[in-house]
C-alpha cells in the first residue's frame, strides 16, 4: 500500500522517485557522477557555507564498489558510463526495496545549504545490504542512505511490511510462557526477569501498558489478534526473506 505516515525502524518499503531532466556538470570519476539537482533550491542566507546547486552521486565503475556506491539510491538513465560533462540525462529513483534503519525527527529543521530544511531524516538500507556490511569507523556507521521526506524531492513509498505493527516503542508485553518484556523496536526486546532474550517472545502476546499506563481493551485485542498465529522468528524469517539482510541491533 501506498505510505505517508510515520516511518518506522524495521519498516520494509518501496521507494521511487520519478526521472527528471537535468545536466552532468562535471566528468564522470570512477565512483562519482555530479549533476545539477533538479529538486533543491540553494539556501542564499545559509550559515554553514554556500551550495552550487550540484550532487555527485555513487556510480560503479572500474570495478571497483565503495560503500556510497553500495548505498545510493538514485540513478541516471542513461547510465553513468555513457555521460560525459555537458551532457542532458534523466535523475531518478527506481522502485527500490529498502528496510528502515534509524529514524530521526527535527523539532527545529535542520540546517542545510539547501532548501527546503529537513524536518525528519529517515535512513535505509537497500536489499541485500545489511548494517554489518559496513565497518564502524565508516562515515555510514552500518545505518545507510538518508532521505529526508517532504524535502522537495517528490520521492514515493510503499510499505511492504512493518513487523508488529500494533506494537509501539514502550510497550509492556506478558507472552504465551508467562515472560514480560518491553518493546522497543521489532528486533530489540528486554525480558523483565533478566534472562537473556533468545529466540524472543512466545505468541500470543498480551499488552500490558502502553506509554506507562494500564492499556485499552481495543489496544489489546489488537496485540492478541495480531500475535494469535506465526511466531516472532517467524517475522524474523518474512523480514530476512524480503529483504536479503540481517536485522539492525
Amino acid at each position: 500500500m501506498m505510505y505517508e505516515g510515520d516511518f518506522r525502524v524495521g519498516d520494509v518499503l518501496s521507494v521511487a522517485c520519478p526521472f527528471t531532466v537535468t545536466r552532468v556538470e562535471q566528468g564522470v570519476t570512477w565512483d562519482h557522477v555530479a549533476v545539477r539537482w533538479p529538486w533543491w533550491e540553494i539556501d542564499t542566507d545559509g550559515q554553514f557555507g554556500h551550495w552550487n546547486g550540484i550532487v555527485a552521486l555513487g556510480v560503479g565503475s572500474g570495478g571497483h564498489v565503495s560503500p556510497d556506491v553500495e548505498t545510493e539510491l538514485f540513478r541516471t538513465d542513461p547510465p553513468p558510463e555513457q555521460l560525459k560533462a555537458g551532457d542532458v540525462c534523466r535523475v531518478g529513483v527506481p522502485p527500490t526495496v529498502v528496510h528502515v534503519t534509524a529514524v530521526d525527527h527535527h523539532d527545529a529543521p535542520l540546517e542545510t545549504v539547501w532548501l527546503p530544511h529537513p524536518t525528519q531524516t529517515v535512513t535505509v538500507l537497500r536489499r541485500g545490504l545489511s548494517y554489518r556490511d559496513f565497518p564502524d569507523g565508516s562515515h555510514f556507521d552500518g545505518s545507510g542512505y538518508t532521505i529526508h521526506p517532504g524535502d522537495g524531492i517528490p520521492f514515493s513509498f510503499e510499505l511492504l511490511m512493518r513487523p508488529y505493527p500494533s506494537l509501539q516503542v514502550g510497550d509492556e508485553v506478558a507472552d504465551a510462557v508467562g515472560r514480560a518484556w518491553r518493546f522497543d523496536g521489532p528486533w530489540d526486546w528486554t525480558a523483565f526477569d533478566g534472562e537473556s532474550a533468545g529466540a524472543g517472545p512466545e505468541w500470543p502476546l498480551g499488552l500490558l501498558t502502553r506509554a506507562g499506563t494500564p492499556c485499552s481493551v481495543e489496544d489489546a485485542e489488537a496485540v492478541a489478534t495480531s500475535t494469535a498465529s506465526g511466531s516472532h522468528q517467524e517475522t524474523v524469517r518474512d523480514w530476512m526473506s524480503l529483504t536479503e539482510a540481517s536485522p539492525t541491533p
